[in-house]
């Protein structure tokens, strides 16, 4: 790389910065300081939702299977309305997903049950369970020794998890005792906060580069 071909990286790099200061500052007078400590008091499904769409992510609350099958179809028909599409859905291994979506009426072109890594790819959205999620920072935690659920909720463009309200813990240190507690450690647990997201040098941010650009978290409040 040439002098002038750095300088001009550098240049760039420096206006972006400087016209990201008064963004930077908005942010830390508008976004909810994430507490390490709560209060005993506090309300994890609410923290959780909060803390998951300071992030970009989408946050429904059901009561059962008829509301959670009620907010399937919510979402997955508005999407079908825009370029995602949504018409070819993959699931997991999770048994109580399909019948989930059969409880839905939906019309989709295709419903695939843990698609292996040939066919992921042309699927418009993926459905899994989560293991648990962390309410202070809004994050789904996946364990692969459970459910097979890591190509479903991380290549195609759109992640809908379905969320058991007592599987939220406050913090990262409780959601790894429970981890850790488990007859089985899994090899592969999978953290999730918010849609998939980057930059490159130059400080431009893009959504859905290295998973899905959308994330919908369905929290079952009646278990």
């Amino acid at each position: 790389m040439n002098n002038e071909a750095r300088q001009e990286i550098l240049g760039s790099i420096r206006t972006h910065l400087a016209a990201s200061a008064p963004f930077d500052a908005r942010e830390d007078q508008q976004t909810p300081v994430i507490q390490s400590q709560q209060s005993p008091a506090a309300d994890p499904v609410a923290l959780f939702k909060q803390n998951l769409e300071a992030v970009g992510g989408h946050c429904l609350i059901a009561n059962g299977d008829a509301e959670i099958a009620n907010a399937l179809t919510q979402i997955i028909s508005a999407l079908q309305k825009t370029k995602l599409r949504a018409q070819r859905i993959a699931v997991s291994d999770a048994p109580e997903l399909v019948r989930l979506m059969h409880m839905t009426d939906l019309e989709i072109e295709e419903l695939g049950i843990a698609p292996g890594a040939s066919d992921i790819f042309r699927f418009d959205a993926g459905i899994s369970t989560t293991q648990a999620a962390i309410a202070e920072t809004g994050t789904l935690v996946l364990d692969s020794v459970r459910e097979r659920h890591r190509l479903v909720s991380l290549v195609p463009p759109v992640h809908i998890a379905i969320l058991n309200a007592s599987t939220i813990y406050m913090t990262l240190s409780e959601t790894l005792s429970m981890l850790q507690s488990a007859e089985e450690l899994s090899p592969a647990v999978t953290f999730i906060t918010g849609p998939s997201r980057t930059a490159d040098i130059e400080l431009t941010l893009t959504i859905g580069v290295h998973g899905p650009q959308e994330l919908y978290v369905i929290v079952n409040q009646s278990q």
